[in-house]
């Protein structure tokens, strides 16, 4: 075999390994995406969340406690996928703005004194007649709760996201790889080794003098 001979096959055997490489990669990224998008799809059917008939625009009435109102739809829908659970989780906010008067977790006391209004000052506090303990701000238990819910629906949402940029980015190195093997065959051939095609000879023309 001479080094014409020896660079086509190099260069083909380069080609075809990158070729294979891509595609299987390729392959992996976009079956890895599926499996995730219908992993998150599956789990929020099995939760059978359904959204509250005020859960659309102009369900609920427009208030500056509860600050701009989502302009999205699952009154009445099933919660089955990303976009959904992110919707869902933006109306759960809205609705324990309600509950609280327009109150975060963060602005309201912790506890509730003798006459019920809230106090972070544990002296003031109205103490519970079983266990001698400050009476809680139910209502930051509240906010416990729907942070928790609307924490894990953004995050349904995330992941459906992530599982399509897999998927996208499947494709693209399955259309590299398509696009090496292509280059590959057109360069050197199918079946170099039979003699078909070869390495573009150099051109060593030496002057006379």
């Amino acid at each position: 075999m001479n080094v014409g001979s020896r660079r086509t096959m190099l260069g083909w055997i380069g080609g075809g390994v990158a070729c294979v490489v891509l595609l299987v990669a390729g392959a992996a990224y976009v079956a890895i995406g599926i499996s995730g998008r219908d992993e998150v799809r599956d789990t929020l059917k099995r939760e059978q969340i359904v959204g509250t008939p005020d859960m659309k625009p102009g369900g609920i009435e427009a208030d500056a406690k509860l600050g701009e109102l989502p302009t999205c739809d699952v009154a009445g829908k099933p919660v089955v996928d990303g976009q959904s659970a992110k919707c869902f989780a933006s109306y759960m906010r809205v609705h324990a703005l309600e509950a609280t008067g327009g109150q975060t977790y963060a602005t309201m006391g912790r506890y509730l004194d003798a006459d019920g209004n809230q106090t972070s000052d544990e002296a003031k506090a109205a103490k519970d007649p079983t266990t001698g303990r400050p009476v809680e701000n139910g209502m930051r238990n509240l906010w416990v709760t729907e942070t928790a819910l609307a924490t894990g629906l953004n995050m349904s949402f995330f992941a459906e996201q992530v599982s399509l940029f897999a998927i996208v980015v499947g494709i693209c190195i399955l259309l590299i790889g398509i696009g090496m093997g292509v280059l590959t065959i057109a360069t050197w051939g199918l079946t170099p080794w039979r003699g078909g095609a070869t390495a573009p000879a150099a051109d060593d023309t030496t002057g006379t003098t």
